[in-house]
């Protein structure tokens, strides 16, 4: 901060210390501001997935802000599906039903198409998402590609496997039919999703804004109005990138997110003061707005907390490696360049030096002090560092959205079907074994 404002003594302004101190804070926000909107971008980069330009400042918000429609209409779905269970006051799988609002949320978001999973199972996305998800590896070669992941894709060509080639011939015909679609769409019809995001950059060598959805048609025009025809442009997303990060969408965004929307409910009921807690914060919400959205959901201190406290209980991730880029030593302990060193992250949530009565839920573990006061490194629910999850924003967004739509008009109620402790499974991500049985009561007082 004296650094600062020492830099702008050196321009001839006539000001007092204090307006010194306030044109610096300002530089600092504006940097940070800056950091926030084109952070997200940097991670895309990084990844090796091709993006449109940021924009300065606004870019971040702009992408979520395309987004927020899509996942509130699946929302709209949501309550109506959870309706049903409150009227009926039987028992059900809150798991299975927040399954099918995040496989909503995908195939509109990610595949450009709207579904109702939970009353129309039978839509062919729905079929084959769930088909695809219902995989199951032999056990012993799972281990063996868990201990030696780069067997995997060697592996995986020389296996024969039916089932797996119809899977992945449906979900490539149906982008590449949602593909001709949009060409054929005029540029203000077309849906703003991640797919349409990928489709304008997929043939252009310029970057363009996040709320440009019109650069297909220039990228198909011929020639210019002098009959010179334009360079050919280089491509710089081709269909099967698409497709590729569609089955992302898919892969990392179906199970992680509804294991831990429903972690949070199953939390909840047997937690009725954090839940008290937390309707009185939705209404409180309400009362200022009239629906959530990518800023105001920001707002949500509570909510975050128990989001966070749910992932440090039930990290879907629970394990992830990284690959050592050069030679290196930590804590006298020699690591070579292209080791493999596996992070346990569900240990490290549990270790008591960090979290007291780890195996307790307390919310207030992840109030602005507490968390300054702990190592960053000791909650991974998204890994870290350059590799760490890409989606992490749209996949809080997405959760905070569903939680706040379900406890402004239901209450979670433990029924005699919950069980205390969970049985859980960890194959690929952590997730409940047998589903998670509870009641939802419409609520009375909101």
């Amino acid at each position: 901060m004296e650094a600062l404002i020492d830099f702008l003594k050196l321009f001839p302004l006539q000001a007092s210390h204090g307006t010194a101190t306030s044109i610096a804070l300002f530089m600092v926000f504006a940097a940070l501001l800056y950091w926030y909107s084109v952070f997200p971008f940097s991670q895309l980069e990084r990844a090796g997935i091709r993006h449109p330009k940021p924009s300065p400042f606004f870019g971040n918000m702009f992408l979520f802000r395309k987004m927020v429609p899509l996942i509130n209409t699946a929302a709209d779905t949501l309550v109506k599906n959870l309706k049903v269970y409150a009227d009926s006051g039987q028992s059900f799988d809150i798991h299975q039903c927040l399954g099918c609002f995040t496989m909503d949320v995908i195939a509109s978001v990610a595949f450009g198409t709207q579904v109702d999973s939970q009353n129309n199972p039978e839509n062919p996305f729905v079929k084959h998402a769930k088909i695809f998800f219902s995989f199951t590896l032999f056990r012993p070669l799972l281990l063996v590609f868990m201990a030696f992941p780069f067997l995997i894709d060697p592996l995986a060509q020389l296996v024969p496997n039916k089932r797996r080639d119809q899977l992945n011939n449906f979900f490539i015909g149906f982008i590449k039919n949602m593909i001709k679609q949009r060409e054929q769409q005029p540029p203000n019809e077309r849906r703003h999703d991640f797919l349409q995001l990928m489709l304008d950059v997929r043939s252009t060598n310029v970057y363009v804004g996040v709320e440009n959805f019109d650069v297909v048609n220039c990228a198909d025009e011929g020639g210019s109005s002098n009959g010179t025809p334009k360079k050919t442009q280089k491509r710089m997303l081709t269909e099967d990138e698409i497709m590729g990060q569609a089955f992302i969408f898919l892969l990392a965004g179906y199970e992680t997110t509804s294991s831990t929307l429903a972690f949070a409910a199953y939390l909840l009921a047997i937690h009725q003061d954090c839940q008290k807690k937390l309707q009185r914060e939705v209404d409180e919400f309400y009362a200022r707005h009239d629906a959530p959205d990518y800023s105001n959901v920001q707002e949500l201190q509570y909510l975050d907390m128990v989001i966070s406290e749910t992932l440090r209980l039930y990290p879907p991730g629970f394990r992830f490696a990284r690959d050592a880029a050069k030679d290196w030593n930590v804590n006298g302990h020699f690591i070579p360049a292209g080791a493999t060193i596996e992070i346990p992250a569900g240990y490290i949530h549990y270790d008591p030096e960090y979290w007291p009565e780890p195996e307790k839920f307390i919310p207030e573990r992840f109030t602005a002090e507490a968390k300054s006061q702990r190592h960053p490194f000791t909650y991974l629910p998204f890994g870290a560092g350059p590799r760490s999850c890409i989606a992490m924003r749209l996949a809080l967004l997405e959760a905070k959205i569903a939680m706040i739509r379900a406890v402004q008009k239901f209450t979670f109620q433990m029924s005699p079907e919950t069980k205390i402790p969970l049985e859980l499974k960890s194959n690929s991500t952590l997730g409940p074994k047998n589903g998670i049985f509870i009641k939802i009561a419409q609520r009375t007082d909101s």
